[in-house]
């Protein structure tokens, strides 16, 4: 239970957790912030050792944070994460090894600030990504290998991996990480992946790296939803089509969005931003009733679809452990109060909770 001075804080011990209700189903996970490997919130902390069985780093393991020089690495938070794992007998997903964002222009450029040529940024990623799956090698179950290479339309994204390397920098990126930790599950790792086309796109990729021969074990569809996107049909496609490529589907970055939309653009991409004005941010104060109901049938709806297709989803993860943890309060328009997981910033268990706990146990039990 939930040391904290909230006494409604604790959910009833009669209650089944959230891991306790999917148990045979997928594993269920979160994101853990610094605050979380620092001991600075605490209720966050015993809250995920209540509830989840898996946990992914937010930030902690992407270049700019844990290699911000040449040279240089930061092994502290992520080495707390590791043992905060394995303390608790959780299920690691490492978070992200190659990436466009949140990552140093250093990596891409020579003393001069040119760009680096193929081979050489080639070996600038082999060094990272076997520095670092090589540390935690045997310890970090899973790696999400590259994340977001592709465009809404499905097509390659012209990050500075594909302009200096071409296509290839995928199948290398796997191939290092696999050398690096044999055992280790390795995963591709993308949001908007319920549009069609994008989807079509993703599974060009899978298959490119299939292939080539090189292994990749799971694709996971980040889940950055809305109240009314995406369609539940969309979704569940989504898990059919992946799941029909023989590789483990996951939902990794769970939450969903309760605000009005700040422009015409439904995808996740960190870049993205829009000034703060009083008719984005309504529920300042609070969250009505009706859109917690909406909120509610909302995580109900997809889990419902996701207990349908629980012999091919291994894992679903919230993008955090609380509200108040959630990058949706600052993306992407900072500043904004935002209400999309299934802890409120009391760390309290909000009705959505309940919600998905209900529809675990009556699937399980039919």
């Amino acid at each position: 239970m939930i040391a904290c001075n909230h006494s409604e804080t604790d959910v009833h011990s009669e209650t089944p957790t959230l891991k306790e209700a999917f148990d045979s189903s997928f594993m269920i996970g979160t994101a853990l912030n610094e605050a979380h490997l620092f001991g600075e919130d605490m209720h966050g902390v015993e809250l995920t050792k209540a509830q989840f069985n898996a946990i992914t780093p937010e930030n902690v393991m992407k270049w700019e944070l844990i290699h911000p020089e040449p040279g240089i690495y930061d092994f502290e938070a992520p080495d707390r994460f590791v043992d905060f794992g394995i303390e608790n007998e959780m299920y690691m997903t490492g978070h992200t090894l190659v990436w466009h964002s949140q990552i140093p222009d250093w990596v891409f450029e020579d003393e001069d600030g040119n760009d680096l040529s193929r081979n050489a940024l080639l070996e600038r990623m082999r060094d990272h990504i076997h520095t670092v799956v090589g540390r935690y090698a045997g310890r970090v179950q899973s790696w999400d290998v590259v994340n977001e290479a592709l465009n809404g339309d499905g097509s390659y994204r012209e990050s500075r991996w594909y302009e200096i390397i071409g296509e290839e920098y995928l199948l290398k990126a796997f191939e290092y990480a696999h050398e690096a930790d044999p055992a280790a599950k390795l995963y591709y790792n993308d949001y908007s992946l319920e549009n069609p086309e994008k989807r079509a796109g993703a599974i060009r990729l899978v298959e490119y790296l299939q292939e080539n021969g090189v292994p990749i074990h799971g694709i996971g569809t980040q889940g950055h939803f809305s109240l009314d996107w995406p369609t539940l049909a969309e979704a569940e496609q989504t898990v059919i089509d992946f799941a029909a490529l023989g590789i483990d589907v996951m939902v990794t970055e769970l939450d969903i969005d309760v605000l009005p939309p700040a422009f015409d653009y439904m995808g996740a991409d960190v870049n993205v931003s829009a000034e703060l004005r009083d008719e984005l941010n309504p529920f300042e104060l609070g969250l009505p009733d009706t859109v917690q109901q909406q909120l509610t049938d909302r995580y109900a709806e997809l889990f419902e679809v996701y207990m349908r297709h629980r012999d091919n989803i291994s894992r679903i993860t919230f993008w955090g452990v609380s509200d108040g943890d959630s990058w949706k309060n600052n993306w992407p328009v900072r500043g904004r109060t935002n209400y999309p997981l299934l802890f409120d910033r009391e760390w309290q268990p909000k009705p959505a909770y309940h919600a998905v706990i209900e529809v675990g146990l009556s699937n399980v039990s039919e």
